[in-house]
């Protein structure tokens, strides 16, 4: 965008947004219509009959939907590389909106703060407001931390505080980021997709897709309501079981978070202890009745 630069600085326009499309970014008209990988993916409209009187629009949604398969596998092996070296992590989740002077704000940055000290690396949405404020208590207390930005028909980049950055165009490539890397979920108070991840983690749990996977809410004032519906109205109908709901761990102080997390995996880690030993004693105790039977 050109300037004029006889112009004070503060009278001079402000440059264009950037907006991200995975690994690029690129500044964009702000006078033009936004559209984003996920939506040219999973809009429909395109394929109503009465736009499509000559199939030709039928005929290029063939032709192109196939090679979006290409750019999503590139998700995949993007973000699979990056993380690789992540051992040890806790995925925090939060809304975009939070503001820095917000009490849940300051809960954010000494979660991170304690997840790094408790020697664990702090992954999040990468944006502004609650994650920011994960990652922020992160980085400052020397650990590692971690955004997985998506691309927005909204401006948002990735926050300063963020070490290790990857930017995704679909959603579903960036939530396996999320859980695959991660040893538990912590959400701050959130919007809609805080929900969104909450939900989805609480049924990979339930349906044993991920196991001894500890979810915790922050702020029991905030989520009170959530819970007492679950309880008043999920579980009085049959929908949920008494187990299902005993997956979610609320509270009010960070310091217990990160124990839940902490003790949730270090269980983790014995159990896995225990299932190697188990598994060595049935080979070796096959490998002698074998010896025997040959003698």
């Amino acid at each position: 965008m050109s300037t004029d630069p006889e112009r004070p600085a503060h009278e001079r326009p402000a440059p264009a947004p950037l907006s991200y499309a995975g690994a690029s970014c690129r500044r964009r008209d702000r006078s033009q219509p936004v559209s984003t990988s996920d939506h040219r993916l999973l809009d429909t409209t395109d394929l109503d009959a009465r736009s499509d009187l000559d199939g030709r629009l039928r005929a290029d949604r063939v032709e192109r939907d196939p090679w979006r398969v290409l750019r999503i596998q590139s998700e995949f092996v993007a973000g699979f590389d990056a993380l690789s070296g992540v051992s040890s992590a806790v995925t925090v989740f939060g809304s975009a909106r939070t503001r820095p002077e917000a009490p849940e704000y300051a809960m954010g940055v000494d979660l991170g703060a304690a997840l790094a000290r408790a020697g664990l690396a702090v992954i999040t949405g990468g944006g502004p407001g609650a994650m920011e404020a994960a990652n922020r208590g992160a980085a400052e207390a020397g650990g590692v931390s971690i955004g997985l930005g998506i691309e927005l028909p909204f401006e948002q980049s990735m926050n300063d505080w963020v070490d290790l950055g990857v930017n995704f165009r679909y959603f579903f490539a960036r939530k396996t980021m999320f859980v695959k890397y991660a040893q538990a979920f912590v959400c701050l108070p959130g919007g809609f997709g805080t929900l969104d991840e909450l939900f989805e983690a609480l049924t990979l749990v339930q349906t044993r897709k991920v196991t001894r996977f500890p979810i915790v809410l922050l702020g029991t004032k905030y989520w009170g309501g959530l819970i007492d519906w679950i309880r008043t109205t999920l579980l009085e109908a049959g929908t949920v079981s008494e187990s299902d709901v005993a997956l979610l761990t609320t509270t009010d102080s960070v310091d217990e978070a990160v124990e839940t997390v902490t003790r949730a995996i270090a269980d983790r880690a014995e159990q896995a202890r225990v299932d190697t030993e188990r598994a060595r004693a049935a080979a070796d105790a096959a490998g002698s009745a074998g010896t025997g039977r040959s003698a």
